[in-house]
């Protein structure tokens, strides 16, 4: 059964191969991206059930991304977890202003984003 399709956005390759990795072996299809401009063309085409951003990116920062994606009607209910090295209340509440569902900071545990990842799947179904 299929678990779902996450997005992984990052522009640090280590970090994108490690969410890669840790959240395909529990058998949800992984897709990545490495900017933001990237990250709205593949959210457009393939619809993923949720979206794992980067803030900090060239071209087109997380937060302008995440703005992009919820302003548009194809992928405004796709759930955005921000997971970012910005721990600042500020940033936070710029996060969630901009629609982010959840907002994870680096460094992290791949196991408690897996749960988190299956949470709001679960919740979003």
């Amino acid at each position: 059964m299929r678990k779902g399709k996450v997005l992984v956005v990052d522009d640090e390759v280590n970090i994108t191969q490690i969410l890669e990795f840790s959240i395909g072996s529990e058998g949800y299809e992984v897709l990545s991206a490495s900017n933001g401009e990237e990250a709205v063309e593949k959210a457009r085409r393939e619809q993923p059930d949720l979206i794992i951003l980067d803030i900090m990116m060239p071209r087109i920062d997380g937060y302008e991304t995440c703005r992009i994606l919820k302003s548009n009607p194809l992928t405004k209910n796709i759930p955005v977890v921000l997971l970012t090295a910005k721990g600042r209340d500020i940033d936070k509440r710029l996060g969630y202003e901009v629609g982010a569902t959840d907002y994870i900071i680096k460094p992290f545990s791949p196991g408690k984003l897996i749960e988190r990842i299956h949470e709001l799947l679960v919740n979003a179904r």
